[in-house]
């Protein structure tokens, strides 16, 4: 969270199993599936939203849920170990917190693009450097898609 520059924020992680996540996916998102990963934002999509709070509470960026089987069948299928691929999900359910998408290949780019340097920095070793987020594709306006 700190290489997006939202360490101040918070996001509750819940890792789960394919039977919440089908639930979760047939009610949200009406996808009769199991899913690896879902996010639901607290936050507007606006980059320039900003969340009214009182003074010293920390802002809720939303809540990222991950099926734990299904990463543990993606890192077997990939070759790597399950941490490697919670890792994976997690930033990318944060990048989606963040109002990031992938409905066509330009956002696909723009978002996996971002998603890699986030876990560059996540898998150094040191201090995590700050990656600004890069600006959204040309033809995609962040505002065009609802949360």
């Amino acid at each position: 969270m700190r290489a997006a520059g939202v360490e101040s924020a918070l996001v509750a992680l819940t890792l789960s199993d394919d039977e919440e996540l089908h639930e979760l996916n047939l009610e949200y998102a009406d996808e009769d599936h199991p899913t690896d990963v879902l996010s639901f934002a607290q936050r507007d999509a606006d980059p320039g939203f900003v969340v009214p709070l009182p003074p010293g509470a920390v802002e809720p960026l939303g809540d990222v849920i991950i099926s734990v089987e299904t990463a543990q069948r993606q890192a077997d299928a990939q070759g790597h170990d399950l941490l490697s691929e919670l890792c994976h999900l997690s930033v990318h359910g944060l990048c989606h917190l963040l109002g990031m998408d992938h409905r066509d290949s330009q956002e696909e780019r723009w978002m996996f693009g971002y998603e890699a340097l986030l876990r560059k920095e996540a898998r150094g070793v040191g201090r995590i450097t700050r990656q600004q987020m890069p600006s959204a594709p040309g033809s995609v306006k962040q505002e065009d898609h609802p949360r």
